[in-house]
């Protein structure tokens, strides 16, 4: 099959939605040669900041010389920024030549009456793949959700697990406590592995903590507050952490600290596992870390900022980035969600800061809630709400209630951001030579 071909097998499965369990993909990966212990492998979960962590890591080990594959999803502007190697996506003929190969597998399990893989596993079994064929020296992989019946927990030979802040999110799959999510995402450790925990409220660390021994893992928790001379701003950050002295970032968030700090942390465990991390690769590949949707400046005048905050975690998170940056600035917002988020929670978190509140469907996404529908939801708390008929309409209609010096902030689900980004015309990652296959 051509690329167009390999994006529409994976589009007809979406049928499949969300199955837990890792029988499918080890029959999967079984077939495929067991690809995923061809790579070392640095796996990260949490419901929060994952998506940093794991850019921060593959940034600075890339930095340190290694050939890293990195697996995150989901993406904002391109399907392949979900399979990179040193920051270069998968290649259009490498992606159709492995989801060749991914399909006749699946074939050959549905007709000997086993269930189809989902589209996550079959983009994970590709991931895989591809990272046995670039000859990998490490992986770095996002959980999907949760950790413990997560595709990517296939992996047996991890050499460290990264736990970021974990929150209320996936309720339906992952449980109705806190204690219960906590589990599932600590059901990553290993047995006798190397863990490093960001800190977490007291009820998740204890069972972060039960788990790791229970495993005999080694457990360290990263703690933001021993950063210090912390200087915040939209577009550059700085702090001085340990022996590091100052680091520098490029993402905005004061969440960002924390998730920079347990990076640096998480690499500083590699190097007692015997990976050569150089200091001068941890400050590179820290500032070098770009990581769209995270608090992203997409333009300045009037400054249009975007952001997944997509449950309540996050959107608690936005909240205190919104009293940083923009105390005393009139915010307009641009809010789209999904229909099996927690909506009425990121609206209660968030709408006292908004002079007004344009709604949108993110498109292309069977769980979107629809603009209409989220707008009558707003309309509870706010006497300002619109909602817009399309993205295109929600950017127009932004931009002329907005004055030089008013902020867009647009938010919610990831699915719709990056088409808002072409909207307004922002660049995407530009592609170095060494980001080809």
């Amino acid at each position: 099959m051509n690329y167009g071909q390999a994006l529409e097998y994976v589009r007809s499965l979406s049928s499949r939605g969300i199955v837990p369990g890792l029988d499918s993909i080890r029959e999967l990966c079984k077939r495929l040669g067991n690809p995923q212990k061809a790579t070392k492998w640095i796996h990260v979960a949490g419901t929060n900041g994952k998506g940093s962590a794991v850019a921060y890591i593959t940034a600075i080990l890339s930095k340190a010389g290694y050939r890293v594959g990195c697996y995150v999803s989901p993406t904002i502007r391109d399907y392949r920024e979900r399979i990179c190697v040193n920051g270069g996506m998968i290649s259009k003929v490498a992606l159709a030549e492995g989801m060749t190969l991914v399909k006749e597998a699946c074939d050959a399990m549905v007709s000997e009456g086993l269930p189809q893989p989902t589209p996550f596993e079959v983009e994970t079994a590709l991931a895989f793949w591809y990272f046995q064929k670039k000859k990998c020296d490490l992986g770095v992989l996002e959980c999907g959700m949760g950790g413990l019946l997560d595709a990517t927990n296939v992996i047996e030979g991890t050499l460290l697990e990264v736990i970021t802040s974990i929150g209320m999110d996936h309720m339906q799959f992952l449980g109705g406590s806190i204690e219960k999510i906590a589990a599932q995402k600590a059901g990553i450790i290993k047995p006798g592995s190397a863990v490093v925990c960001m800190e977490q409220r007291g009820e998740v660390l204890k069972v972060i903590e039960e788990k790791a021994k229970k495993e005999d893992a080694s457990l360290f928790i990263s703690r933001s507050s021993a950063a210090t001379k912390v200087q915040y701003g939209l577009e550059k950050q700085s702090f001085h952490y340990g022996k590091h002295g100052k680091l520098t970032i490029r993402l905005a968030g004061k969440f960002q600290i924390d998730n920079a700090v347990l990076a640096v942390d998480a690499c500083e465990a590699l190097k007692g596992l015997g990976i050569r991390i150089s200091d001068e690769a941890i400050r590179e590949g820290l500032l070098g870390t770009r990581w769209d949707g995270r608090l992203t400046v997409v333009q300045k005048h009037p400054m249009m900022v975007i952001d997944g905050a997509h449950n309540e975690d996050a959107a608690q998170k936005l909240a205190k980035s919104i009293e940083m940056y923009f105390t005393n600035r009139r915010i307009i917002y641009i809010m789209g969600v999904l229909r099996d988020k927690e909506f009425d929670r990121i609206i209660e978190l968030t709408h006292s800061y908004a002079d007004q509140i344009i709604t949108v469907t993110p498109p292309e996404n069977p769980r979107a809630l629809p603009a209409l529908d989220l707008a009558q939801e707003v309309a509870k708390v706010h006497p300002s709400v619109t909602a817009a008929a399309s993205l295109e309409e929600a950017v127009e209609m932004a931009r002329l209630l907005a004055d030089k010096d008013d902020v867009i902030l647009a938010f919610g689900s990831l699915s719709y951001l990056g088409k808002l980004m072409d909207i307004v015309g922002y660049p995407a990652k530009r592609l170095s030579r060494t980001r080809r296959g």
